[in-house]
């Protein structure tokens, strides 16, 4: 059983299941492209060990601070850097390339996948994980996403795969929901800034797709 010591991210259980599928162990090399504050690049460097290494990218140098700042006090081997996904370039391919939450921002996604394909090894992988975020509701009525160029990339994501001429293995949504106090209303107010109070909400189904070269 993958175990992602993620365990405040609502969005976890669908990344375990592509590493579980993947097979993800010691010694492995992997990007994580869009790292954020480095949560899942830190749990992926727990995965692959002293012997694999950890290449988290952000286009803020913020991000590439606190991953650094996380990474540290985790003792994980994660190389913070910082580039944008359409500019990737790392000094080694990679057995695994990551992203999740990115697309929906970038102005053009099919750039970003091609240079994530480019970094792999032949034999790696690709995981992309995208929402569908009209899709999600609360109190039955839909979510929007105003800052997002692309909010309901995940609809189509399998679709870009294909179209960057990679072999999809497998392609799947999961959306959390819930009602009332716990870590899908938690979840919610922290990226809205809005308490759903005791309404029901379904979280943006997120699509994962896992890939490879042809």
């Amino acid at each position: 059983m993958v175990d992602l010591n993620l365990r405040n991210d609502v969005y976890r259980r669908p990344l375990a299941t592509a590493l579980r599928r993947l097979g993800l162990d010691k010694g492995w090399t992997c990007v994580d492209v869009g790292a954020g504050g480095g949560d899942v690049s830190v749990a992926l460097s727990e995965m692959v060990g002293q012997d694999g290494r950890v290449y988290a990218v952000d286009r803020d140098p913020l991000s590439r601070d606190a991953t650094a700042s996380a990474a540290a006090s985790a003792k994980a081997q994660v190389i913070a850097l910082t580039q944008a996904g359409e500019e990737l370039q790392l000094p080694e391919k990679v057995d695994l390339a990551y992203c999740r939450f990115l697309l929906l921002h970038v102005h053009d996604p099919l750039v970003v996948i091609k240079k994530m394909a480019a970094s792999i090894k032949e034999g790696g992988y690709l995981v992309i994980q995208e929402p569908i975020t009209s899709a999600g509701r609360v109190g039955g009525e839909p979510l929007s996403m105003e800052n997002a160029l692309h909010p309901d990339i995940g609809a189509i994501l399998p679709a870009l795969i294909v179209e960057s001429d990679l072999k999809l293995l497998d392609a799947w949504a999961e959306a959390p929901a819930g009602i009332g106090e716990g870590p899908v209303r938690e979840y919610l107010h922290a990226i809205t800034g809005v308490d759903p109070g005791d309404d029901p909400i379904v979280l943006p189904p997120l699509v994962t797709v896992i890939a490879t070269g042809k």
